[in-house]
């Protein structure tokens, strides 16, 4: 147990210590500053912006860059779709799989360019060589449309009045060339050098101890892991994602693909204060955030570590605590570790099946969803954060008479409903996403029987992580629910594509509407949000606004399986 503890702290003391110098390096790709990358990335952006067409240095507000934001994104989703619905015929396909019926290709497609990637199918049979490295390329691509937009925002952030907010192919391609590119190298090259496979062969012929003959499938695993976890993605190459042996092999990769979850998320804070040169607010932010997170994860590993409760009523010993759905190599705590940290961040990616969570666990995981700001996904983390914010100043200002204000710029209605708008869109889609499955099942269980493998409450936890995951931009699932049929795949497509891109155009419409507005400097009268007390009060309203939206659909799933075992 000593051991497992020690595994957990080290990996939280790394991402923090690699994070720092990251945050500062991400700062320096935001302000153009000299990186020690450019010599070696400065002349394939010149090429890349040459055969586009694109002028890097051309301005654009923000109106501009959600237009190209939203453009280059339907563009991906088309070329998706055509690949995933022929792959059976198209090149790189050794192993022969089929290709995806029209809904399940519609649910990957957008699960991927939305950098959700939920799966309803399993990559060793579901997918060819050609379709997975079009997946693989939506990881880096989806990744760095976030780290560019909240490049953006923090942009727009700064201490003066203007509508010019940058380039946003620009922000993108940096983000790609030098951020995602070489970190994932590096990470693909440690998961290559302790077993994970990287070849074009088809599957492999082995002979067990037994003496039987089995075939292993196999491709470029490394490449595609090691970007699932930077990019806060989270598709797996197999269907049982870092379950399995040959996507994280050993206790080694599991602490670095656990590191990657969280690397950049962290980082963009940190980068948050290098640009605006406030320190003092990224920590605000990185504490509120940090103290989020181990309110989860504390009480998640303590019950996985001591096992389910109903079983020690019954005097069984799990002296490895809850073993179920979980691998030996990595143990009960490094698998809560990771399931917390995979919910917190919207990378979904599992080490052990979170359907056999206990039922504590799996609520503070969907917690984790529906919070949806504590660090989250690269970039779009800490949009998510910058509602709540807004939110807080609001109240804040109220609270002590004073006209909010934050950086210097007044939030007036419009930005206030915008935010509000969008603080409540992630409740809404999972309710009521949750309450149209429930109603359907209820009322006809035989013809939906094959969606739940566990009735009751656990398989209406299952309907709720589901909507959940989706929401959140996550991708991970209670996998008891038989998700690959048109309802689900069109359900939950439709919830990705609100979630990712709406919460992305409100803060982003807010961050430039603020922009544009004449900068007043800080008076003695101004709410101060650099401060314990403005942590707190972020806090309180993440708490408010979020958490206790999803009470009774939590008091209807996990806690009443905690109470009926």
């Amino acid at each position: 147990m000593n051991t497992e503890i020690f595994g957990m702290v080290f990996m939280y003391m790394a991402v923090v210590a690699l994070a720092i110098p990251l945050g500062r390096y991400i700062g320096r790709i935001f302000n153009y500053e000299n990186t020690w990358l450019d010599k070696v990335f400065n002349p394939l952006d010149k090429l890349f912006f040459k055969l586009s067409g694109i002028d890097p240095t051309r301005e654009m507000n923000w109106k501009q860059h959600l237009g190209a934001l939203l453009t280059i994104n339907g563009l991906w989703f088309v070329l998706c779709m055509l690949v995933l619905m022929n792959m059976a015929w198209l090149p790189l396909n050794p192993d022969q799989n089929p290709s995806m019926s029209w809904h399940l290709a519609f649910n990957t497609s957008v699960s991927f360019v939305t950098n959700t990637n939920l799966q309803h199918y399993s990559g060793e049979t579901g997918l060819s060589y050609l379709g997975q490295l079009v997946l693989m390329l939506w990881q880096f691509v989806s990744a760095g449309i976030g780290i560019a937009i909240c490049g953006v925002v923090f942009n727009a952030m700064k201490e003066r009045t203007t509508d010019k907010l940058g380039n946003f192919y620009s922000y993108f391609v940096r983000s790609c060339t030098r951020i995602l590119l070489p970190l994932a190298f590096v990470g693909a090259i440690v998961l290559l050098l302790n077993g994970a496979p990287m070849t074009f062969e088809g599957k492999g012929t082995v002979t067990t101890m037994e003496g039987h003959q089995q075939q292993i499938s196999r491709g470029p695993v490394a490449a595609f892991v090691a970007i699932k976890q930077l990019g806060t993605n989270g598709g797996g190459f197999y269907g049982a994602n870092s379950a399995n042996p040959l996507e994280n092999p050993n206790y080694l990769t599991n602490m670095l693909e656990t590191i990657y979850i969280m690397l950049i998320p962290m980082a963009l804070i940190f980068a948050l204060g290098y640009v605006l040169k406030r320190k003092k607010l990224a920590l605000v932010i990185f504490g509120v955030m940090t103290i989020g997170f181990l309110s989860l994860l504390l009480p998640t590993v303590y019950s996985e570590m001591n096992g389910s409760s109903a079983l020690q009523h019954t005097g069984i010993l799990q002296n490895m605590g809850s073993m179920e759905g979980k691998e030996v190599r990595f143990g009960s705590g490094a698998s809560a570790y990771w399931a917390i940290s995979t919910t917190c961040t919207s990378n979904g990616s599992v080490n052990a099946m979170h359907d056999s969570l206990t039922p504590l666990s799996g609520m503070f995981a969907l917690l984790g969803m529906m919070a949806n700001c504590f660090f989250g996904g690269v970039g779009v983390g800490f949009i998510n954060f910058y509602v709540f914010i807004i939110l807080a100043v609001f109240i804040g200002g109220l609270m002590v008479g004073r006209t909010p204000e934050f950086l210097g710029k007044k939030i007036e209605a419009k930005e206030m409903k915008i935010a509000m708008m969008v603080a409540l869109l992630h409740p809404f889609l999972i309710l009521v996403g949750t309450a149209l499955s429930s109603y359907l099942y209820a009322n006809n269980p035989h013809a939906y029987a094959a969606w739940l493998n566990n009735p009751g409450y656990h398989g209406f936890s299952e309907m709720l992580y589901e909507f959940t995951s989706s929401s959140a931009n996550n991708g991970s699932g209670f996998e008891g629910l038989g998700d690959n049929t048109p309802f689900w795949n069109l359900a939950t497509g439709i919830v990705m594509l609100l979630a990712r891109y709406i919460p992305i155009v409100g803060p982003v419409a807010i961050a430039g509407i603020l922009a544009n507005k004449k900068y007043i400097p800080e008076g003695n009268g101004t709410l101060k949000t650099d401060t314990t007390t403005f942590g707190l009060l972020l806090m309180a309203v993440i708490v408010i606004v979020a958490a206790l939206s999803f009470f009774p659909a939590l008091t209807l799933g996990p806690i009443a399986e905690y109470f009926s075992m």
